[in-house]
């Protein structure tokens, strides 16, 4: 960009720039050390004006808020009026919303005299060395904030220090010390059959070609607490419901018996799309009796189901409650309890075809406690929590909810483990900024991986080789499921408002490359499992409270569907099944990602 500087400036033949006795050369105090460099001589007309352009276009990133002719955008307004420098320091210095930039910046006071120098030329100034010098002039009244960066002119307790020890994540990454047993940590379970169950007549046909819905459904939520559809209605019990993703139509359900009402947490079907895996109740043991209502504490069973039916074929014991399924290489199912009996897994693989554990592991095992597990297809990433906060896989929610009501200062850390199903080791763990993540998504070419952060409303972006923060950026509030658009340019983050209270109405879409939010989206209360679907073109989310999933079109943005649940059953999770032209079923798309050759960030979509 070019800015006009005058010629006696060009040609250097002005002296040292005074403000009163105050001569304004050297590095003067401000908010610490630049980011990239820390003196500039301002007698030097065009080296202040190419700085104040590095900065604004550069390590200050200010371009992409106010715009590169500063013409203001959605997000922050125009600065063609020529600011003062004095403007700018009060703004870095003052405004939470210029928080980051100040931290990014570290700019010192000849940086803030630079950017203002550079931003004359938005308003057609000239930049003369009166004009720097009126610069510098309007900086002699602004308070030097870099005082607040210490403590040494404060209280400081012996609290106060211990906290100073642990409270950058820098120490955390620096002390890091590995938290799973060395070497194989695979366990067995034995899966038993409960009962079987006739699974009676199809509840619909079908059509080769065809794409279809399945989802999961609970009873329904509580009237107290104040949702548009809680209390209004209730389905009863768990329900499988069928609908056509191209018309987004509700083709079929069915609501099981009352004694089959559990908590819901998640959809998943089968790699051929021949049963659907629901969480069942407790099982009978001996002569005791069914505990069909159970807390997240209670173990329970898998209820395998008819995918045309929809109704059930066994009940199985897994030695603990499912809360997340999804398809592991096409083959097999990677499952995840949240509590189990004790010689139970917390996280396995199993065959649906003969319904054996190929292996799995404990929580005593990976350190902490386990919550989710997510895969790329050749590891299994486990999202883990400190124990010792809270009950079984409830400890981080807890913990979580009590630092947000600020009960604690400071917790222990929360990480991710990564682990090798082929020897059952802990290959790498990552820490990561925030408390208690709720969701990975990782990337098709196997490099990063998103964990949203619902402890502190963030989401980051971490390296899966060196264990890098790549960036962590703000979302709405509770963040839960997540998914990337089809070229991974943007991903789409459900508000839910875990540990947050529950009452999150929003999806956030934010910038994959740079870690910069684009817009918030309105949709459903509670919406906690948000999928691309299989076309590539549309982003849905499962409403827990609304008992609907909310439909949108990912390019734009925009709503364009809500597919009420019957009887406003409370939705956990999504699968997508396509029937092909010989009228075999695939899945194509569940939680953990897109299957069956079916993967829109390669190209390969289905167009329905």
């Amino acid at each position: 960009m070019k800015v006009s500087r005058s010629d006696n400036a060009r040609n250097g033949i002005y002296g040292p720039i005074a403000v009163g006795s105050v001569m304004f050369v050297a590095a003067c105090g401000g908010g610490g050390e630049s980011s990239t460099s820390s003196s500039l001589d301002l007698t030097d007309i065009d080296a202040v004006v190419d700085r104040g352009e590095e900065l604004y276009m550069g390590a200050g990133e200010c371009w992409d808020c106010h715009g590169a002719s500063g013409e203001g955008t959605d997000t922050a307004p125009s600065i063609n009026h020529a600011p003062s420098a004095f403007d700018i320091h009060y703004m870095l210095n003052t405004n939470p919303e210029m928080a980051d930039v100040s931290e990014r910046l570290q700019a010192t006071r000849e940086d803030i005299v630079a950017i203002a120098a550079y931003t004359r030329s938005f308003a057609d100034l000239d930049v003369t060395a009166e004009a720097i010098g009126e610069l510098v002039a309007s900086m002699a009244s602004a308070r030097d904030y870099a005082e607040y960066a210490s403590t040494d002119a404060f209280v400081v307790t012996a609290r106060d220090r211990a906290v100073q020890e642990v409270e950058r994540f820098d120490s955390v990454v620096a002390d890091w010390e590995r938290k799973s047993r060395e070497g194989s940590i695979r366990s067995d379970y034995t899966i038993r059959v409960a009962r079987t169950y006739d699974p009676g007549e199809p509840k619909f046909e079908p059509e080769p070609g065809k794409v279809y819905f399945y989802e999961n459904t609970g009873a329904g939520q509580p009237g107290e607490l104040g949702f548009p559809n809680m209390g209004r209605y209730d389905a009863g019990s768990v329900q499988i419901v069928v609908g056509d993703a191209a018309t987004k139509e509700i083709i079929a359900y069915h609501t099981f018996p009352p004694e089959f009402r559990a908590s819901v947490h998640s959809t998943a079907v089968t790699p051929d799309g021949r049963y659907v895996y629901i969480t069942g109740p407790r099982p009978s043991y001996g002569d005791a009796p069914d505990r069909p209502v159970g807390g997240l504490d209670t173990p329970a069973t898998i209820i395998k189901a008819d995918a045309l039916t929809l109704q059930p074929v066994e009940q199985l014991i897994v030695g603990g409650r499912m809360h997340h399924a999804q398809i592991f290489q096409d083959r097999l199912m990677l499952v995840d309890t949240f509590a189990r009996d004790e010689d139970g897994l917390d996280v396995f693989l199993m065959d649906p075809a003969t319904d054996e554990v190929i292996g799995g592991v404990r929580d005593e095992d990976l350190g902490g406690v386990s919550y989710t597990s997510f895969t790329d297809n050749q590891f299994i990433y486990i999202l883990m929590q400190p124990a010792g906060y809270g009950s079984s896989s409830i400890s981080g929610y807890l913990v979580a909810g009590r630092y947000n009501r600020g009960e604690f200062a400071v917790l222990r850390p929360f990480w991710v483990a990564k682990v090798d199903p082929e020897s059952w080791e802990v290959v790498q763990e990552y820490p990561y900024p925030g408390f208690r993540a709720n969701w990975i998504v990782l990337d098709s070419a196997r490099e990063n991986m998103y964990v949203p952060v619902g402890g502190n409303s963030y989401l980051n972006k971490i390296d899966l080789v060196s264990g890098e923060i790549v960036w962590t950026a703000p979302t709405g509030t509770g963040p839960y499921g997540a998914s990337l658009t089809a070229d991974e340019s943007q991903i789409w983050v459900a508000d839910k408002g875990e540990t947050t209270g529950m009452f999150g109405r929003t999806m956030t879409v934010i910038d994959t490359g740079r870690g910069r939010q684009l817009e918030t989206v309105f949709s459903g209360y509670q919406v906690d499992h948000v999928l691309l679907s299989p076309n590539g073109r549309e982003m849905w989310g499962t409403s827990n409270s609304d008992g609907r999933i909310y439909v949108f079109d990912a390019e734009t943005r925009e709503q364009t569907h809500v597919i009420d649940m019957p009887g406003f059953g409370d939705a956990h999770g999504l699968v997508f099944v396509w029937y092909d032209d010989a009228g075999e079923p695939h899945v194509v798309r569940d939680q953990g990602g897109f299957h069956s050759g079916i993967n829109p960030a390669l190209g390969n979509v289905l167009d329905y």
